[in-house]
């Protein structure tokens, strides 16, 4: 039996968007959220990068960044639901995010299958047949929509999802998750570079999970014979490593050899990020049951963005040139010659870096900060502040838009537009749900 009422929603917030609060206190103490950071109680422990380097602690996340997520929630839950009395559950999904996106997705997996529980309870939902096909929908921001697509891959046609909608995700990673580790400082966070913020930086499981892998991704000088992934530790300055030793020395159990075990952790570090990049790269939708037309998938253009890394040689050690020739936005509206269009992205992932390997292009559906509206004014100044890629979430054409693509309304009052990938032919242009014309056809 087709139900009639929208799918309950699970919102998944991008890396560092989550409180955490520290449980082994009473009252929990705060020790991040969006004005609190502090590095020292966040930072892993060599031993165990599970667990924090100071004990004794218990980490746990909390609610999710209402500076980025509030409105879009707000604006579910009202637009979903057409009576008062009969809600559509939308779910926000508060997880640590320094740790490895396998033990993320594990947790998304298990709160997947807690709301549909709930939801079954929900008198309106069972009336409407909702055990009989008992599904969630699913929005991802930044790296939640990679942990969806981890998440999924992993369940596989034990998925019971829907439809999905992912906003500015780095499927092929983001320049600055390279720019954090090395410098402790990025479009990732707001805060000046420091060395507390290295050290936690380069212990952080999740980060590693954000390196650009797509084709092109290094620019090697003459000087450089080394690998050509940024999976692979012999693409790093040696400080990366250094870091690492003098944390365990200051924390670790065993402090013999702190060089070696530092390699090793790094070495580690890497290797579990490639496999579950190369997990996701072999992600097919059919294999959850779903189609292009399931997966809406935004992509951020017409930003200043890191579009390439200058690797290069000094002595035997590699060494990152950090150019602002690399930050550049040759978006256009209109093919001009002499601009290469895919140089751009939202401020924080290339274009490049957001395409995912599950989609073609010409399903892309792509934004600009020029569709924020005229009212949504104190959001574009906020741009200023988070950038385009952090403040996304609060775009209202976007709300419209997921509200579209998990309804199948139609777009009755063209309220909803996109742009094509760069490119993409806007005769070829296939979004998952109707748009009208793209608007630089």
């Amino acid at each position: 039996m087709a139900t009639k009422l929208p799918k309950p929603v699970i919102v998944v917030p991008g890396i560092t968007a989550t409180y955490l609060h520290d449980e082994y206190t009473l009252p929990p103490e705060t020790v991040w959220s969006v004005l609190t950071k502090h590095y020292e109680q966040i930072a892993l422990h060599p031993d165990n990068l599970k667990l924090e380097a100071r004990q004794p602690a218990r980490l746990a996340p909390g609610q999710i960044f209402e500076l980025a997520y509030q409105e879009l929630i707000a604006e579910l839950r009202h637009g979903l639901s057409e009576r008062r009395d009969q809600p559509v559950p939308v779910y926000p999904f508060g997880y640590d995010w320094r740790q490895p996106l396998a033990l993320i997705e594990a947790q998304l997996a298990a709160f997947i299958d807690e709301v549909i529980e709930r939801t079954k309870l929900l008198r309106h939902y069972d009336a409407d047949g909702f055990a009989a096909d008992p599904k969630v929908n699913l929005v991802g921001h930044s790296m939640g929509g990679l942990v969806i697509a981890g998440c999924l891959s992993t369940l596989d046609a034990a998925a019971r999802v829907e439809k999905v909608a992912t906003l500015a995700t780095p499927f092929q990673g983001s320049y600055e998750a390279v720019i954090k580790i090395i410098t402790g400082t990025s479009d990732l966070g707001s805060t000046a570079p420091s060395s507390r913020e290295r050290e936690a930086a380069r212990l952080t499981p999740a980060l590693y999970h954000l390196m650009p892998s797509f084709l092109g991704h290094l620019r090697p000088t003459e000087q450089w014979d080394g690998p050509e992934t940024l999976f692979d530790t012999g693409a790093w300055q040696p400080s990366v490593a250094g870091t690492i030793a003098d944390f365990v020395k200051e924390h670790g159990l065993n402090r013999r050899a702190p060089k070696a075990q530092a390699t090793e952790i790094f070495a580690n570090l890497l290797a579990e990020a490639a496999s579950h990049r190369q997990r996701t790269d072999r992600f097919k939708l059919e294999n959850v049951g779903l189609t292009p037309q399931d997966w809406l998938c935004v992509v951020g253009l017409d930003a200043t963005t890191r579009v390439q890394l200058e690797i290069t040689k000094r002595g035997s050690a590699a060494e990152f040139v950090l150019s602002s020739k690399d930050r550049r936005n040759e978006w256009t509206r209109k093919p001009q010659d002499g601009k290469e269009p895919s140089l751009t992205g939202d401020g924080t992932v290339p274009y490049r870096g957001a395409v995912p390997n599950f989609l073609e292009e010409r399903n892309l559906v792509c934004v600009t900060p020029d569709d924020f509206g005229y009212w949504e004014i104190a959001d574009s100044l906020l741009t200023r502040v988070a950038g385009f890629h952090g403040i996304m979430p609060n775009m209202n054409m976007l709300h419209r838009m997921i509200i579209r693509h998990f309804t199948g309304k139609p777009n009755k009052h063209k309220n909803t537009w996109g742009w094509t990938a760069p490119g993409v032919d806007p005769k070829e242009w296939a979004p998952p749900l109707d748009l009208g014309k793209a608007k630089n056809a």
